[in-house]
């Protein structure tokens, strides 16, 4: 059995964004991602003596269950042989599904990066034709200001990174994204599956909107917050005082990581999961996908 100690609230760690107000369930996600243990497989301990802690209502608020600022938590995890399953009673009325966060998978046609960031920031509508639009507003911002988007920023003179971005073969990457971050006016925070890192665009920008997208070396995918068998519309806009829903991308991001789910762009050998093709390096992984649209890779 595992057992680690933490505190309630810190602004080390993700739990900083939790207050009395906050759900059980938000605790637990962030509680997850902090120690590797599953929300299902926690038991939660407080006070001293420890006393247990009912985690059967995941949408109580810490408030209602004694746990303030400061507290310490005793997290342990259980075997799986002792986790218990919802009382039948309770699993009968059907008690509402908790929202989890998700990637929502986009097309791998060279422009996954333009698509994602249009997902997102229109609240999860879905529009496979605005990429020509999204690198014709790059290219307009980036004309327009060439001693900002210089040669040593672009890496390419401002005339020759227009004509570039504009062609429907072009990937985007970080410039893109810290464009596009100021154009929105929102944080863009892109969650890396090799590392379990997310790079946060916009950050010190005062922006009060957070969007999230994940991303495995080569192709990127909006993240959006669900309920699970619910017509409520998926969630993709949040706070940028929402620190749970950080905890809840790396999360997922480190899942992704554990099944490996990722490429490594510098230095892999690697083996397209689609059609099996053995690949060597960025340039070929790149120019398969192109080619085949395939973007499920795993490293050899």
């Amino acid at each position: 059995m595992l057992r680690l100690r933490c505190k309630a609230r810190s602004g080390s760690h993700a739990l900083g964004g939790l207050t009395a107000h906050s759900r059980l369930r938000d605790m637990q996600a962030a509680l997850a991602a902090l120690t590797g243990v599953p929300a299902a497989a926690q038991r939660l301990l407080l006070g001293f003596p420890p006393r247990h802690i009912d985690l059967s209502d995941g949408e109580r608020r810490l408030g209602e269950l004694g746990i303030h600022s400061g507290d310490t938590l005793i997290v342990e995890e259980e075997p799986p042989a002792q986790r218990a399953s919802p009382p039948l009673a309770k699993r009968a009325m059907g008690s509402p599904a908790a929202p989890v966060l998700a990637r929502r998978v986009v097309p791998a046609d060279n422009s996954c990066l333009f698509t994602s960031v249009s997902y997102v920031v229109e609240g999860g509508v879905f529009d496979a034709a605005c990429a020509p639009e999204m690198r014709g507003l790059i290219a307009h911002i980036v004309a327009s200001d060439p001693e900002a988007y210089s040669e040593a920023v672009l890496g390419k003179t401002n005339q020759e990174y227009c004509e570039w971005i504009r062609k429907e073969e072009t990937w985007g990457g970080a410039i893109e994204v810290s464009i596009l971050s100021k154009f929105y006016q929102c944080e863009i925070c892109v969650v890396d599956t090799q590392t379990v890192r997310i790079d946060r665009f916009g950050e010190d920008a005062g922006y009060t909107k957070r969007v999230l997208l994940i991303y495995d070396g080569i192709h990127y995918d909006p993240l959006e917050r669900r309920i699970p068998d619910s017509d409520v519309p998926p969630q993709t806009i949040f706070s940028t005082a929402d620190d749970v829903v950080l905890a809840q991308a790396l999360e997922l991001a480190d899942e992704a990581r554990r099944k490996r789910q990722f490429t490594d762009v510098n230095r892999f050998t690697l083996r397209c999961m689609v059609c099996q093709k053995g690949l060597t390096g960025q340039a070929e992984a790149r120019e398969h996908a192109k080619e085949t649209g395939h973007t499920n890779f795993g490293e050899v």
